[in-house]
């Protein structure tokens, strides 16, 4: 029973997984007869995906799945860039990695361009000429209009597709996931989708975006695996170069998990039973070999021994140098004293005088120190070789170099030392243990930033706190319709306990006894791309259909128009008011007419029809 209830250590070994080589496909037949098949591209700021919108069974899966990085050195060709599951191992690369992402919006349009060729080239597409096949790409929330005019203008001219159609991830995912569970449209919900930069709170009225009370979170996975790498590598400053990004996101997508009350799982955290019940130790690689000062007990004993045995010798060797020496000045000296007992007087007193003594009874003085100093080095000799057999097990408990030893080597220190030394036990060291990470509280601190974006030092409301903020600003009626369908989706939605730890935040939120229903996506990470592909199904491209840009519509009516959906942004075309050119006047009546100037401006955006001030707040909201 006491075995049942011990602690299980459960020590984890990153997967380190590394990426290969998207394979080349070849075009089906079926991609181009009766008509050409659209490709759905779900152009995520993570990862990208793309497919085909067929009916053929085996073109109904998603084919391409990889990062959207591209890694090209400085100076390099573009045939040279690595792009996606190309790079096999990000980390060596990472400060070569660029995207064409700023937070959730495409800006770099020639990393964009390189993607679309990765694409291309691997559905078996030559792009050389131009593509025949229609698009269905997805875009951020509330794109602004600058961005779509640059996407549809690559698209368009350089790569003369005949059909473009624009879609959010979030709506795509939500339409994907009522149809699944047949619920007929017009469909009234309100969506959470948490992405890798962002998080967006996406109300959904009568099966149409409600563009003007969107909302956007700037916190989502990116931020969530700096702060755990930004933890852990303060926890464990020794091993700075193995807490990677990568390895990070593997901690978040694996291991981590949402407290559904965060402070009472805190404080479960303070229980000794319960930490080690949960903590996670990820081990990391390291080498057998023992480095300098990590040592065993047994090899740290010998070594000590070998240490003593040398200062031994050198002690030995020492005693032995200046035992030679007094006996060669006592020997000088009693020849000196005898001359004086021969009565060789004068050969006596210079020799004094060599020896810069004074009178003999100084010589006599010192033939008594020297004979003394013998005799007792003698002694010394004798006895360290007697005890040398008993020192050799001796330990220190620090290591001595040869100049601090010497002058403690003698018989005394010896026979001192020897009883307080035998029963000391010495200190293990486990390699192992030191080369891993214990995982605990940073399992939930890490995605709890979507709820408390404080912790890393945003100034932000939360995700919940966001979405009481847009419930607000509903009447009653359309409250209870939107929380009737609260629906999670994206990849940083995924963490366990995610879809309990909101009923509970809404259960605080919403009036006593109301209702709501809380729903998850399928699979959260790639229901978009999955409904984006069902909607060109339904919808197959034309002249004049809803959601289709065509290459004429984007000639008459520019790169920024977009021909809604019920799965698209809402598109509000900008209507800026040009001032009227002021009237050539002499200088004393300037003001009169910089007035006239500023009442005709005000005319004319007075004269607009009365939805022109909803517009102007709405082209506010997108392009914000």
């Amino acid at each position: 029973m006491a075995a049942q209830d011990a602690p299980v250590c459960q020590i984890i070994s990153f997967h380190d997984s590394k990426t290969s080589p998207d394979p080349f496909f070849e075009l089906s037949p079926q991609c181009l007869n009766p008509t050409p098949a659209p490709i759905v591209i779900d152009n995520g700021s993570f990862q990208t995906r793309a497919g085909w919108a067929a009916s053929a069974a085996e073109l109904s899966s998603l084919l391409l799945q990889f990062r959207s990085v591209a890694a090209r050195s400085r100076g390099a060709a573009r045939s040279e860039t690595q792009i996606g599951n190309d790079i096999p191992n990000l980390e060596p690369l990472r400060w070569l990695l660029k995207s064409q992402f700023d937070r959730n919006v495409v800006v770099n349009f020639e990393i964009q361009e390189l993607i679309f060729d990765y694409i291309f080239t691997h559905l078996g597409i030559n792009s050389e000429g131009s593509v025949k096949h229609p698009i269905v790409l997805t875009e951020a929330p509330c794109n602004p209009l600058h961005c779509r005019q640059m996407m549809s203008e690559l698209l368009f001219e350089c790569y003369s597709v005949p059909y473009v159609s624009y879609g959010v991830d979030g709506l795509y995912s939500f339409y994907h996931n009522n149809a699944l569970r047949k619920q007929q449209p017009p469909h009234t919900g309100i969506i959470l989708s948490s992405g890798y930069h962002c998080s967006h709170i996406l109300p959904v009225i009568n099966s149409r975006l409600d563009a003007v009370n969107c909302k956007r979170v700037n916190v989502a996975g990116s931020q969530a695996s700096s702060y755990l790498q930004r933890l852990l590598q303060l926890k464990y400053p020794g091993h700075l170069s193995s807490i990677t990004l990568s390895r990070m996101e593997e901690l978040l997508h694996e291991h981590s998990y949402t407290a559904v009350d965060y402070h009472e799982e805190m404080e479960k955290w303070r229980s000794p039973e319960f930490y080690e019940r949960e903590v996670h130790r990820m081990q990391l690689s390291f080498s057998g070999k023992l480095p300098s000062g990590c040592v065993t007990a047994e090899e740290r004993q010998e070594r000590r021994a070998q240490q003593l045995r040398r200062l031994q010798e050198i002690n030995a060797r020492r005693r032995e140098e200046r035992l030679q020496q007094d006996q060669e000045r006592l020997d000088r000296l009693l020849a000196v004293q005898e001359l004086w007992e021969d009565g060789l007087l004068d050969q006596f007193h210079r020799s004094l005088v060599e020896l810069n003594m004074d009178s003999a009874e100084e010589l006599q003085s010192y033939i008594k120190k020297l004979q003394l100093a013998v005799e007792q080095g003698r002694q010394k000799l004798l006895h360290s070789d007697g005890v040398e057999g008993k020192t050799e097990g001796l330990e220190f408990e620090q290591p001595m170099d040869e100049g601090d030893g010497v002058a403690l080597m003698d018989s005394d220190f010896f026979e001192d030392m020897l009883p307080q030394k035998s029963n000391m036990a010495q200190p293990s060291f486990n390699m192992a243990e030191y080369h891993q990470l214990f995982v605990g509280t940073e399992r939930l601190r890490c995605p709890e930033i979507l709820f408390q974006p404080s912790l890393i030092g945003e100034e932000q409301m939360g995700l919940m706190e966001t979405l009481q903020y847009v419930l607000a600003r509903y009447t009653p009626e359309q409250q209870e319709a939107l929380v009737s369908n609260v629906f999670l989706t994206g990849g940083n939605i995924q963490y366990p306990g995610m879809k309990e730890r909101i009923e509970r935040e809404l259960l605080a939120m919403r009036p006593f006894q109301s209702h709501f229903k809380v729903t998850m996506a399928s699979r959260p990470a790639l229901d978009a791309w999955y409904g984006a592909r069902d909607w060109a199904l339904e919808h197959p491209p034309g002249e004049a259909l809803e959601g289709w840009i065509s290459r004429q519509d984007y000639e008459e009516k520019g790169g920024e128009y977009l021909s809604e959906h019920c799965a698209s942004n809402i598109f509000i075309p900008m209507k800026i008011a040009k001032p009227v050119p002021a009237r050539s006047a002499e200088p004393s009546v300037t003001a009169q007419t910089s007035t006239g100037a500023s009442a005709a401006i005000t005319t004319v955006t007075s004269s607009l029809d009365p939805s022109s001030a909803s517009l102007s707040a709405d082209v506010t909201m997108v392009t914000s």
